[in-house]
């Protein structure tokens, strides 16, 4: 049985995730929690995966999911925050967060969300995936978007690689959802997110810039 550790200071907030949680996995064991010492507590208990309030008592937000990834190295962060603060948001991306959610995401949002985390993926706003992009571009020297080698294709997960595999084949998203054993929209999720890793355009755009890698 999959467990999701849910730590957020609103108790009608976590009920609300715990409630999106289980649309994704019926049989789920949900863990809520209110603090970060709460959530670093439980996370030693070997959750599978966590959504976690940026800001919560107990811990300023860098040093509350530090400490939440030393207590579980392996365990996905979902992290879901109000906040505008970029360099905050690239700090904790550094620390190896799964992804991020604005607190006012409807309950479809944060369900794609943890189906393509669940799925090997990353979940970044389009702005957030942008600034990382860019950045990565700039440190490998690129003068646009465009990767002129493998590096930035290096950064696509392999279940990323599987579905563009399949979009080169001409599969359509029903197809390969069937094929990769995956809901829809997680495909979807995944196409776009593969489009902003590459600097692509469309999907066909994507294939012709991976193979150009």
């Amino acid at each position: 049985m999959k467990t999701c550790l849910v730590a957020d200071d609103h108790v009608m907030m976590r009920d609300a995730l715990a409630g999106t949680v289980r649309l994704v996995w019926p049989e789920v064991a949900i863990v809520e929690v209110g603090d970060f010492p709460g959530a670093w507590t439980a996370a030693k208990r070997s959750a599978d995966i966590a959504i976690v309030d940026l800001m919560m008592p107990g811990a300023m937000p860098r040093e509350g999911i530090k400490t939440l990834r030393e207590a579980a190295p392996d365990m996905p962060i979902l992290v879901i925050t109000g906040t505008d603060d970029d360099r905050l948001m690239m700090d904790l991306l550094a620390l190896g967060i799964a992804g991020f959610a604005a607190k006012t995401s409807n309950s479809s949002v944060i369900e794609a969300a943890l189906r393509l985390i669940d799925a090997g993926g990353r979940y970044l706003p389009p702005r957030l995936a942008e600034i990382a992009t860019s950045r990565h571009a700039a440190s490998a020297g690129f003068s646009d978007r465009r990767p002129s080698d493998g590096s930035v294709g290096a950064n696509l997960t392999d279940r990323q690689r599987d579905v563009l595999r399949l979009v080169a084949r001409g599969l359509s998203n029903k197809e390969i959802a069937s094929e990769l054993k995956l809901a829809p929209e997680t495909v979807k999720t995944h196409l776009a997110r593969i489009q902003t890793i590459l600097g692509a355009r469309n999907r066909t755009d994507a294939v012709t810039r991976a193979r150009e890698l």
